[in-house]
């Protein structure tokens, strides 16, 4: 039996669990299961891979992130970039030796989700958050020479606040991704605090909340004209990526 499973807290939204156990059914993979482990503390971690001895692979989901990168044994250099950890592969040895190896696939799945989406006056972009989601967007941003700050809820040198964001914040940032939960079922009517009045239709919002599709933050662009896409694709790539990460071939 292999098994793989979803790491986080709470886990009532998760669309990991769905797809991999509808992936392992059609795809004849019976010896193949899929688990939710929520755990509110990122030290759970370890007992969960030692009361698993099955276990492979996990993706790793709100709030641990960027708390389990120090107890990896190995991180992979995109996620050591980055500064956090979405994918780890469990290795186990003959001798009993077991390593975790640290991924992030959050990168990849934003990158090829936005990428077709970008237009050419779509230079500059807010990140809403600063957990490890956002670090990733962050990390795809410099990679496509896309200037952009952080917007945080708390005062700081080198973000900006919500309370920062007028109409010339607004006009000055034409993409704006969301990397809080807010939105997230079931608080669907909560939403970033954002001047939405001074949106029009060359922002680009994007939301990394799959779960409604269209988050009351995309509702609220979408009525200034704004473009909007939700993280489903990106969800559904970086799940893909984590699959191939998982069935490569490393020895402890």
């Amino acid at each position: 039996m292999k098994k793989f499973g979803l790491f986080g807290y709470p886990l009532g939204h998760s669309f990991s669990k769905k797809y991999f156990t509808e992936k392992f059914q059609k795809e004849g993979k019976h010896d193949h299961s899929y688990e939710n482990f929520e755990a509110s503390s990122p030290s759970d971690l370890k007992q969960i891979v030692h009361d698993n001895p099955d276990l492979v692979g996990l993706n790793v989901t709100l709030p641990h992130k960027l708390e389990i990168l120090p107890m990896m044994d190995n991180v992979d250099d995109i996620a050591q970039r980055i500064g956090a950890v979405n994918c780890i592969k469990i290795v186990r040895g003959e001798n009993g030796k077991v390593e975790l190896h640290g991924y992030n696939t959050d990168a990849w799945g934003f990158e090829l989700a936005i990428r077709p989406i970008l237009r050419p006056h779509h230079r500059r972009a807010l990140i809403l958050g600063t957990g490890g989601s956002a670090k990733a967007v962050s990390y795809v941003f410099r990679k496509l020479n896309l200037e952009h700050f952080f917007v945080t809820r708390n005062d700081s040198r080198f973000h900006y606040t919500y309370k920062d964001l007028n109409m010339n914040t607004m006009k000055a940032f034409q993409v704006i991704v969301n990397c809080t939960p807010l939105g997230m079922d079931p608080d669907v009517h909560t939403l970033p605090e954002i001047p939405y009045e001074f949106l029009n239709h060359k922002n680009l919002l994007f939301d990394l909340v799959y779960n409604p599709a269209q988050t009351a933050f995309l509702m609220k662009g979408k009525e200034q004209g704004a473009f909007i896409h939700n993280g489903f694709r990106m969800l559904r790539l970086q799940a893909d990526k984590a699959w191939e990460i998982w069935n490569q071939q490393v020895y402890a």
